[in-house]
Order: C-alpha cells, then structure tokens, then sequence
C-alpha cells in the first residue's frame, strides 16, 4: 500500500491520523511505515519535516522506494491508529526558502543565463550555486527583482504536465528526468522541477536577502534568507552597527569611515612601534658576547618581532642566536641564526630532542617546541 502524502493535498496541513503500515528496526532506531503522512521526507535539497507521531519526536524521514520511512526512538504497534504533528515553524521556514530559492534562481537563469548547479538548504542558510560569476550590480538586480515578485503576492502553481505538455515546456532541472514529473512555476519568475513545500503565494516569504557572494568553481556560490530569518539577521547586524557606533562615537551611517580611520592609526602605531622595539633590539644586540651559542628567552614577542631579533643577533654575532617566546604552558616559539653553519641539519635535531616543529633556509630557521625553558636551555648550553 503506498501513503498518502497529505503535504501534497494541503501544504498547510499540520496534524493528522494515520495507521501504522509497518515497524522495523533501523540501524538503532525504528522506521515506521504510515497510511498518510503530513511529513515531507529528506529530498530535493530540502531537510526532511520536523515533528511528532504518539507524541515521540521524529528523528528524520527517508524515503526508500516508494515507502516513506519515520524514524523514532521507540517502536509503533503494526495496525495502531496514531497521531502527527508536524513543527509548523520549521515547514513554514523551509518553505519560504523553498520558494525564494526557486525566484532567485530563475531570475538569475533568465537574465544572465545562469544555472543553477548545486543547492543545499541548511539550519542556517541556502545557499545556491550559480554556474556564471555575477558581479555585486548583477546580484543586487536580482535581489531587486526577487523581492518584486514577492511583493507581488503572486500565487506558486504546480502541475503534472503529461509527457506531451512536458517536452513543449521550457522548465529548469538538473537532471534528466523520468515518469511524472512536478512542475513548480512562479510567474514572472521560474519554472522548474521540483519535489519539495512550497508557499502558496510569494508573500508569504515576506523578503529575500542575499548575503556577500563568493567564488566558487567558475561560478558564484550565494547564500539567501527569507522571511524571519532575514530580519533576523538584519537586526543582528544593526545591533553591531550600533555597538560600532557607540564605542567609536560616530554616527550609524559613519561607522565603516571611522573604522578605517582607526586602522590607519592603528598602522602608524605599528610603525612606531617596531622601530621602537628595532632600537630596542639593537641596545640588547650591542650587550651580548659576540662568540658561543646564546640562548634568550623573550616575552610578548609576535612571530615577525621574534625573527628580526634573531636575524639582528645572527648579523652581529659569529655564533649560534636562538631566541624563544612562550606561546602558551610548555610551548615556546623560536627563531635562531647563524651565518657561519648550516643550521637545518641542527634544526631537525632541536625538534626531535625537543618535541618540535619547523624549518628554514642554512642561516634562519624557526618553528616551536613542546618543552619547558630548562629543558631548552640545558640542549642549547652543550650546543
């Protein structure tokens, strides 16, 4: 007996009866086998529904075949009549993306022949890949649009064209497709083929956002929020924008100006303050014998700062300069120089006696080791 799928009679529907057509056990749970189901299975890139059978929370739905499987906890009696309740928050939200997916999508296909080649819906974000590599203007006229149409309210139709109707019809799919096929279309904006929920009118996806795009293999990977989750999101930013704002004492609309302002302050300090430490290095580097292998330990030294102050000791010095910084409980950074040898076959030894990594060219090489400060000092004393 095949089940019927209620989510195809009325995408709204939220509770239901159904009879148990089977139990078995799957892997370490149980699949359950109903008459009727409200409960969109996993497919088409979109996560399986969320809900309730007997009051036991569904942990997934699969398809397998033609069957619709229920995973739960716990076994169902064969032939017992139980309740479903769907998570109405979570179908609504997976169907507004559904169907913002399928608007940006068309768009983007329509006007810059753009397809659409991979598509994951996840807890967080949908993100699409397009085959064409749109620019900001680009995307942006496709946001513009995409929200057009919803603001249109315009109503998501679906039929079953016959094989006839359906080779006449020009429609996106990904993949050849066989048997009855389903056909999503949103005027004005996309055809397709598709298995999933969907709103029945544009409005109800309330907006479409699209986030910072990336490249992505010769195309353009993009992420999309609708609905609650758009807002969400913006009043997430604002809120930053705001703390930005008042920490910076700028306006809202000047925060990004005042931020590069800071920077650029920020990266004179940092010029003054290496040439500061650059004068620093040189007092300490004049104050050291010349000859022998010396071993300083540091503090607060970052990896560049670590690497000049060695090249300095290694220029002044005919022996071995190896400084270290503590980088956390029992691992040290270093950096060691020595024009006069070939460090990197003493490099290796270093890191092998002292549980270490790195490497570099015959006068500088530097890396960290996973030892404490006598255990250094006692390898480098005997050096």
């Amino acid at each position: 007996m095949k089940t019927e799928l209620l989510y195809r009679q009325d995408v709204c529907q939220t509770e239901f009866s159904a009879q148990v057509l089977g139990c078995e056990e799957y892997k370490d749970r149980f699949a359950v086998e109903l008459d009727r189901t409200c409960f969109y299975p996993e497919g088409g890139g979109q996560p399986a529904d969320r809900g309730t059978l007997d009051g036991q929370p569904v942990l997934h739905v699969r398809e397998s075949g033609d069957r619709i499987l229920h995973l739960l906890e716990r076994p169902l009696e064969v032939g017992k009549q139980v309740e479903g309740k769907i998570d109405w928050e979570f179908r609504f939200c997976q169907m507004q993306h559904h169907t913002g997916e399928h608007i940006v999508s068309g768009i983007a296909h329509r006007l810059y022949g753009a397809d659409n080649v991979g598509f994951h819906m996840g807890e967080e974000v949908v993100t699409i890949d397009l085959s064409v590599e749109l620019t900001p203007d680009e995307l942006r006229r496709v946001e513009r649009l995409a929200n057009a149409v919803v603001q249109q309210n315009i109503p998501v139709e679906e039929t079953f064209p016959d094989a006839d109707a359906l080779k006449a019809l020009d429609y996106r799919s990904k993949k050849e497709l066989e048997g009855q096929v389903r056909i999503i279309t949103v005027p004005q904006a996309d055809c397709c083929a598709c298995c999933g929920t969907h709103v029945p009118t544009t409005g109800q996806i309330g907006m479409i956002k699209l986030l910072q795009p990336q490249k992505y293999k010769g195309g353009i990977r993009v992420n999309i929020l609708c609905g609650q989750r758009a807002l969400d999101d913006y009043n997430a930013k604002d809120q930053s924008v705001m703390d930005i704002s008042h920490q910076l004492s700028a306006p809202p609309a000047g925060v990004a100006q005042a931020v590069a302002q800071l920077a650029a302050q920020q990266d004179v300090l940092k010029l003054k303050l290496a040439e500061t430490q650059d004068k620093l290095f040189q007092l300490m580097a004049e104050g050291v014998e010349k000859e022998g292998t010396l071993c300083l330990f540091e503090e607060g030294l970052a990896t560049n700062d670590l690497r000049r102050f060695a090249a300095l000791l290694g220029e002044k010095r005919s022996g071995i300069s190896a400084v270290f910084c503590r980088a956390e409980d029992s691992i040290f950074r270093y950096a060691v120089c020595c024009h006069h040898i070939d460090l990197r076959p003493l490099c290796k030894d270093w890191n092998q006696a002292l549980n270490g990594r790195g490497g570099g060219d015959k006068a500088l090489v530097q890396g960290s080791v996973r030892a404490d400060r006598k255990a250094i000092e006692e390898y480098f004393a005997v050096l």
